[in-house]
């Protein structure tokens, strides 16, 4: 890593140990494993068997153009669903207490065009460390020069329009993430400011082979045995991949880029003026927290606050630890930024990306060893 950025580690510290030991506690009491249980199994193998029926479905060529269409477009929100709920928590090593288990649900990211070894650095090690800094948080640079979130970024004239042509760019995320996004961030020599050169060989040959399996098997098995000219084809494939894109990027932003998150920066010389857990509240948002709906599709991500703080606890339990985040964050007064739902949460985004298109917003000036990831 170079030139590491630090926390502060003695600034109101006492929040997370607090709020980790009542969480502690609560499974302890309650003779609960903070991994999958039942119920998460069963969601996993849902959104898995529903995925690979969809896929099957349409190669079977047992129906008409439109229908398979349709079938794509909800094979396009499923494979989202899979990220959310079978491959985020195993790549996080929150499905299973063991490695080898989790290694292989975290395969399922193969499955949708992903690469688990990548999404680990960017995500687990870099995001979760350094939410929402400028220069560090790659997350936040969604469409650098389109849109503007970095209020030192220059603002330009076509961005007092971002707020709406956003969304049409969110759905391109995931077509960008199967054909450049992993070659990108695999090859860069830095991710924000992490060392990203020293890659185990394999991972070299994973990159490549399983990219070429997707490729094969979402491309060319569908060009040989559809009865489909290929400019049909090919609608198919990028709408699938556009609702993917939209999914994804809705929810990620909604849990970051909404009114009340903020967007630090380090004191030079000095770091971050916070600790780690008191940064994670001022950047993280949830939202539809009551909502049943949300938790089943999302995969806790709508819970954002409890999975930042608890990455390694399987998402299927953040409803049951969520009383004791807020109740703790209260108590050390700290925000608890929350949208009740989830079309709430969406116009707060609206309203958020307006303002940083127009006008400069402040932001605070302000990461801990042994930050869970």
């Amino acid at each position: 890593m170079v030139n590491p950025l630090k926390f502060n580690t003695t600034n109101r510290s006492q929040f997370f140990s607090t709020v980790r030991q009542r969480v502690n506690v609560h499974f302890k009491e309650k003779g609960l494993s903070p991994h999958a249980n039942g119920a998460m199994w069963a969601k996993a193998t849902f959104f898995m068997t529903g995925y690979l029926t969809l896929y099957g479905l349409i190669l079977s060529n047992q129906f008409g153009t439109w229908t398979m269409l349709a079938m794509a477009l909800v094979l396009g929100a499923f494979a989202a669903f899979i990220g959310f709920n079978v491959s985020h928590d195993a790549i996080h090593g929150a499905f299973s207490s063991r490695s080898w288990v989790n290694r292989l649900v975290a395969s399922s990211f193969y499955l949708i065009g992903a690469n688990p070894y990548v999404w680990k650095i960017t995500h687990n090690v870099v995001h979760h460390t350094y939410t929402n800094i400028p220069g560090h948080d790659e997350d936040i640079e969604i469409a650098p020069g389109l849109i503007r979130v970095d209020v030192d970024e220059p603002l330009r004239p076509w961005q007092r329009f971002q707020q709406w042509y956003a969304f049409p760019l969110y759905s391109l995320a995931s077509l960008s993430w199967v054909f450049r996004k992993d070659f990108l961030k695999f090859f860069k020599k830095t991710i924000g400011q992490c060392d990203n050169t020293n890659h185990p060989r394999k991972e070299y040959i994973t990159l490549f082979a399983t990219k070429i399996g997707y490729y094969v098997f979402f491309i060319v098995v569908p060009l040989l045995v559809l009865d489909l000219p290929w400019w049909q084809f090919a609608i198919g494939f990028v709408l699938m991949h556009m609702v993917e894109g939209l999914v994804l990027g809705l929810v990620f932003q909604l849990a970051h880029v909404v009114e009340g998150t903020t967007f630090p920066v380090p004191v030079e010389g000095v770091g971050m003026q916070e600790a780690w857990a008191v940064h994670q509240m001022q950047t993280t948002a949830n939202f539809a927290p009551n909502s049943a709906l949300a938790a089943f599709l999302c995969g806790g991500l709508n819970r954002q606050i409890e999975h930042h703080l608890f990455p390694k606890i399987c998402h299927i339990h953040y409803p049951v630890i969520t009383a004791i985040v807020r109740q703790t964050a209260h108590e050390f007064d700290l925000p608890y930024i929350e949208n009740p739902s989830f079309s709430s949460a969406l116009s707060s985004h609206y309203r958020l990306l307006k303002k940083l298109g127009r006008e400069p917003v402040p932001v605070c000036v302000s990461e801990p060893a042994g930050v869970p990831v």
